[in-house]
């Protein structure tokens, strides 16, 4: 609602520089009048305002020198042409829709959403939880990665995110499910010492990054 007032706020702007430009021929003049007014009280009628009652050129017509019948058919005739207006705009968007389905239709995507509940591995150190989606045949991954930080005491490093651990897959199309065999691969990767046994001090080392164990599943797709 907001946008559709705001560009029918900066369209009565750009109308109301034209005419007060003096440049417009008659005829033009008159229309852009006409387009004016339309636009006003098409704007009144979405936000629920009274309907301003007007005569042929546009003007708006005075209860005090217009019969109550005058003033009740121009009332009708504006209603009318509100109401076209406003249906006109509804099938407008309608056909967009339409069009947006077919679209969406021609052109499917879909999507594999994964909940990580734990991971059941004794690491002994940090480590980062890779997830991702691999095509055996080709031997290559077709997707990125979703990381997740696990602690050495079994949790997750961001603990505000314990039991929301989720990621989407998102844009799989036609040709993915072609694929003869998606595998859905968990890398671990180790975050600290050099060596699990290193206990000489001298040779301590941290925050070297150290594959440690891969798992995957290959029946997402066949």
């Amino acid at each position: 609602m907001f946008r559709s007032v705001r560009h029918m706020i900066y369209d009565l702007i750009e109308w109301r520089s034209q005419i007060l430009s003096g440049t417009l021929p008659q005829d033009e003049l008159k229309e852009l009048k006409k387009k004016v007014t339309a636009k006003i009280d098409y704007g009144n009628r979405i936000l629920d305002l009274d309907l301003v009652v007007r005569d042929e050129d546009g003007n708006i017509l005075d209860p005090e020198q217009t019969s109550t019948i005058s003033l009740f058919r121009a009332h009708e005739i504006a209603s009318k042409q509100v109401e076209e207006r406003l249906q006109e705009e509804k099938s407008q968007k309608q056909n967009i829709d339409i069009n947006r389905q077919a679209k969406f239709a021609a052109t499917p995507s879909f999507a594999l959403f994964v909940n990580l509940k734990n991971v059941v591995c004794k690491i002994g150190e940090d480590a980062e939880v890779l997830m991702s989606l691999y095509d055996p045949l080709e031997s290559k991954f077709i997707s990125e990665n979703y990381l997740v930080r696990w602690s050495s005491c079994g949790l997750p490093k961001d603990i505000d995110r314990l039991h929301n651990l989720r990621a989407v897959f998102t844009d799989l199309g036609s040709k993915d499910l072609k694929r003869e065999k998606i595998s859905f691969v968990c890398q671990i990767v180790r975050v600290g010492r050099m060596e699990l046994r290193d206990n000489n001090t001298r040779k301590l080392t941290s925050g070297l990054r150290r594959p440690f164990g891969v798992a995957g599943n290959s029946g997402l797709c066949h």
